[in-house]
């Protein structure tokens, strides 16, 4: 521990020794918050690990979600994820941190994919070293990870056994610690990388860190994808008795701008509240596709050009939206 960290962690303890109290208050607002951060964990989270699938495809499948007609991986993924970070947030008390619940939610975020039937629920018996990609299409090394068979029962039974002994450290380092070993165990053959972000929510929770479901977690890793895998690389490198300060840090980071988007998010709920149900449509459209056009807006809502261009400009006079660039490139995101 050093004083960036204990700073770091003041801040988030800070706002979360106000939420009860925001709680009470922004009963109705937060339904709604929790509902667009459920599409935008989804989304992200499976985007991360290669889904093509934007927020608003999302939002529809889950909407109409029907087992019986998820062909493709995205929807399989998109499906599985939305399901078990579900069953995570109405069970969580439930959920005990052991190799049998992980094991179980691990089954039930591969649960609509026959290709990975062979695996689900199941420690890997292949390696799977982390790899990204380039831009041009080119693979890299991330990190090697634990090798299958004992080294990784045993890995992940340490690691079990530690977060439920450990006494002395804080949750929210216990929290990115126990998230930062089971990435850098890899114990499944697949779904790794969804299963951390699970986790990571799961542990918040348990720790009394409820706000975490209303804001995406998932969404703010995707937009620091290059930083995620690099603090990874970083501390992975020096593998075992690395020093995982830096990567504690970026995941406060990530913890403490989730934080001050979600005040964000209320404030623009309170001034949301008093729009009229066609202005509402627009702007939760625009929620769930920022950087859309009106033309786009008007054809999605069926709503005539001339009075979303209208609503629009209402919309960003309130502070709601923010306009970007000029002309036929012109389009529109959530402040």
């Amino acid at each position: 521990m050093n004083w960036t960290l204990i700073n770091a962690i003041s801040k988030i303890d800070r706002f979360d020794a106000k939420w009860s109290n925001i709680e009470k208050k922004e009963g109705r607002s937060l339904k709604q918050l929790k509902s667009i951060a459920t599409v935008r964990s989804v989304g992200a989270s499976t985007r991360i690990e290669g889904s093509a699938m934007s927020d608003e495809e999302v939002h529809v499948l889950i909407e109409n979600l029907d087992i019986t007609k998820l062909q493709d991986r995205d929807a399989q993924e998109v499906a599985g994820y939305f399901t078990t970070l579900d069953l995570i947030s109405d069970s969580y008390n439930q959920i005990g941190i052991s190799e049998s619940q992980i094991k179980g939610l691990h089954k039930s975020l591969m649960q609509f994919s026959k290709n990975d039937e062979w695996h689900r629920g199941n420690y890997k018996q292949h390696s799977n070293s982390v790899q990204a990609q380039k831009p041009d299409g080119e693979s890299y090394l991330i990190f090697e990870t634990t090798p299958p068979g004992i080294s990784t029962e045993d890995a992940m039974r340490n690691l079990v056994e530690w977060y439920n002994t450990e006494e002395n450290v804080h949750p929210l380092v216990k929290s990115a610690l126990f998230c930062y070993d089971f990435v850098s165990i890899h114990p499944f053959q697949d779904g790794n990388g969804r299963m951390s972000r699970l986790l990571a929510s799961l542990v918040l929770l348990k720790h009394g860190y409820k706000w975490i479901q209303y804001v995406s977690f998932e969404h703010e890793i995707e937009s620091r994808k290059g930083e995620y895998y690099r603090k990874l690389m970083e501390c992975q490198k020096e593998r075992p008795n690395e020093d995982v300060s830096s990567w504690v840090l970026f995941f406060f980071s990530c913890l403490s701008n989730i934080q001050d988007q979600l005040m964000e998010k209320l404030e623009s709920s309170a001034a949301n509240n008093e729009l009229s149900p066609r202005d509402k449509r627009i702007y939760m459209f625009v929620e769930f596709n920022n950087g859309c056009s009106s033309g786009n807006i008007s054809k999605k809502l069926g709503i005539p050009l001339p009075t979303v261009k209208k609503a629009l400009g209402e919309l960003v006079a309130k502070g709601l939206l923010e306009k970007n660039g000029t002309g036929p490139g012109t389009n529109y995101s959530v402040i």
